[in-house]
């Protein structure tokens, strides 16, 4: 899934992330250097302190890492592997196997020194071979993989040296960095044949057993090359189909960490002894989108009958207990600062506008629809909370569950015609654009295609000009509240529960992100 979470932020004070990334524009020639306990025991888990840490995540479905998605998928793998380049709590880039970097003036050069001293698991060096062929196979468009169309604009990646990489590009990206950090874009030994099993990374920890679906453990690579990392002897990541089963064994200190969870059980967990909550703004959100391409999302009228049947602020206050940012169905959020349309206005919540378009489309008797949604998150809630509203303009919904690791590992989000989907927080919001709206985006799950959006998308993609970009990112806006067939009713906070016998968590806006490195017994 892209949470799509592909794929999964908030509550407390939130971090900073409003502000624009120092490397766009002027920074393109920037040298960079930076020197239950049922379920437990027939898991074989030990319950206990020390220097191991037990994470609570979902159940992976797909660690091969070009099309793992989901908040377990991805910490698995920046447990195992490294990104050449990453993304730290301020939306900056920092180093990860890339110590330093430097932008050609033209900025289609780009230029990266490897750490040295470097190796993977089964104690292979790092060469830069290893970085040129994990990005050929990336945006190798025969393999059909998720991430071809965001490295379509490569032109060409040579090892220059035996620790030196060099990417040319067929045309200017002030993103380009980011999408360097992007989830699937670890580091595999060069002609690795079996990455979903083999797990061979340079990461902070090695792979020691793996129990698809219960649990995965893993020990500290002695020879990692960050020093101080990791922080503990033993990681074990126990894999919970059931979110109130991990919020369960949190309490009962079977596990030391919960990353994402529904609001009402975040807010369960404040202030209990043993356990501190964190909260982390972000633009992440849930998508209600109607396939354009076929059935009643075909017709804008239906598009707009949904919207008018929407009352956001309720949502809000409903679903989120007034903790998220109100959306206005755009992904560019308000943590994107002058990119966001705060100016924008939508329609008022008219349900009876709602049903006179329906009328007008067809459906003067009504329409019922089928409303598919994953069980994470807030996003059930979610659902029922629509099923109602609409209602009251005519539309009788279905509300269908599916587990997640179903609802996106079958790819059923992007068949289905009406459903939600979690999108997780990404540094940039070209992000977005790219792979979910333009008209050929590889997850364009309500399969639109606008021509007017779709040239805006590929100009904020390639311009320098920063008010023309910001320009095009309100008028992008503006497209999607009067003719998009989504409906982003707002940008959910993330949260993390961790025992307090630890220190050195850092909640990311992605939570699969969060560096599990970094935390050590306090």
């Amino acid at each position: 899934m892209p949470t799509p979470y592909a794929r999964a932020s908030q509550a407390a004070p939130p971090s900073d992330c409003s502000r624009v990334p120092r490397t766009l524009g002027s920074a393109l020639a920037v040298t960079v250097l930076v020197a239950v306990t049922t379920f437990l025991a027939f898991a074989g888990i030990a319950v206990g302190q020390g220097s191991t840490f037990r994470v609570a995540l979902e159940p992976p479905a797909q660690l091969d890492p070009a099309f793992a998605s989901s908040d377990a998928e991805i910490a698995v793998l920046n447990a195992v592997y490294d990104y050449l380049v990453d993304v730290d709590g301020d939306n900056e880039i920092v180093p990860r196997l890339a110590r330093s970097w430097n932008v050609s003036d033209d900025g289609l050069t780009y230029t990266f020194e490897l750490a040295e001293g470097v190796s993977f698991h089964d104690g292979t060096p790092l060469r830069a071979e290893d970085v040129v062929w994990t990005f050929d196979r990336l945006r190798d468009p025969e393999l059909e993989l998720p991430t071809s169309d965001l490295y379509a604009i490569i032109e060409s990646i040579e090892a220059t040296d035996d620790l030196e990489v060099r990417f040319t590009l067929r045309e200017v990206n002030p993103f380009f960095l980011y999408d360097l950090s992007d989830n699937h874009a670890v580091v595999l030994r060069e002609g690795t044949s079996d990455a979903a099993t083999a797990f061979n990374g340079t990461g902070p920890f090695r792979v020691e057993e793996y129990r698809t679906g219960t649990r995965m453990s893993l020990s500290a690579n002695p020879e990692y090359f960050m020093p101080g990392k990791p922080g503990v002897d033993e990681l074990e990541l126990i894999f919970f189909r059931d979110q109130v089963a991990a919020i369960d064994a949190l309490r009962g200190r079977q596990v030391d960490l919960v990353l994402r969870m529904p609001t009402p059980l975040f807010q369960s967990l404040q202030g209990t002894p043993g356990l501190e909550a964190v909260s982390v703004a972000t633009n992440a959100f849930d998508l209600v989108r109607l396939r354009a391409d076929r059935g009643p999302g075909a017709d804008v009228r239906v598009q707009q009958a949904l919207k008018l049947a929407t009352d956001r602020d309720a949502i809000v206050q409903v679903v989120t207990f007034g903790l998220a940012a109100p959306g206005k169905d755009s992904p560019i959020g308000p943590l994107y600062g002058e990119y966001f349309a705060d100016d924008l206005e939508l329609p008022p919540h008219d349900p009876e506008r709602a049903r006179e378009l329906l009328t007008e489309a067809g459906y003067a008797d009504g329409l019922t629809l089928e409303l598919h949604t994953p069980d994470t998150g807030d996003r059930p809630t979610l659902a029922v909370v629509l099923a109602d509203q609409w209602a009251q303009a005519g539309i009788t919904v279905d509300v269908i569950v599916h587990p997640e690791s179903v609802y996106y590992g079958d790819n059923l989000w992007l068949e289905v015609d009406l459903g939600i989907t979690g999108w997780g927080s990404r540094p940039v919001p070209q992000f977005y654009l790219d792979v979910m709206l333009a008209c050929d985006a590889v997850w364009n799950e309500a399969h639109w295609c606008d021509p007017e959006f779709d040239e805006l998308v590929r100009f904020t993609r390639t311009t320098l000009d920063e008010a023309a970009r910001v320009e095009a990112y309100h008028e992008m806006q503006r497209i999607l509240v009067e003719r998009g067939p989504i409906i982003i009713p707002y940008f959910f906070p993330q949260y993390g529960v961790i025992a307090d016998t630890f220190d050195g968590f850092e909640l990311k806006a992605f939570p699969g992100r969060s560096d599990l490195a970094a935390i050590h017994p306090r």
